[in-house]
């Protein structure tokens, strides 16, 4: 049933729903009893979503990934392309909260921090430089 899927997977039995509703995945089969069952190679699906999902691929490209994975014909470049976009995205997304690291402790380095009420950081923030030294 839905709990035992979400519990092998991982993932929550709110997410199944909806990875179902969005047809990332097969629609479960209904026992007599209207509850949602899913055979081992649905598990195996959910499983392998919730890896996908935890190293930071997006719906789409877990949905991608998947259709290779049940594609017998499929070639690996495709699924090692898709692999080093995500490294370059995470590559540039890592560059951008670098840079926003570095701004913040400017901010906080430029504020003297005492009982005044002169602050560096929301005069900073209140520029048109938005902080940027």
């Amino acid at each position: 049933n839905i709990s035992a899927a979400a519990r092998r997977s991982g993932l929550s039995a709110k997410t199944i729903r909806y990875y179902e509703q969005i047809n990332l995945i097969a629609p479960a089969t209904r026992g007599e009893n209207g509850y949602r069952q899913y055979d081992e190679r649905a598990v195996e699906e959910l499983q392998f979503l919730a890896r996908a999902r935890a190293v930071g691929f997006d719906l789409e490209e877990a949905r991608q990934l998947l259709e290779l994975q049940r594609d017998p014909g499929r070639q690996s470049r495709h699924a090692r392309q898709l692999v080093l976009e995500k490294c370059d995205q995470l590559q540039a997304r890592i560059e951008q909260l670098r840079a926003m690291q570095a701004a913040l402790q400017d901010l906080a380095h430029r504020c003297k921090g005492d009982e005044g009420p002169e602050c560096a950081i929301l005069e900073g923030l209140a520029s048109a430089g938005g902080g940027q030294a």
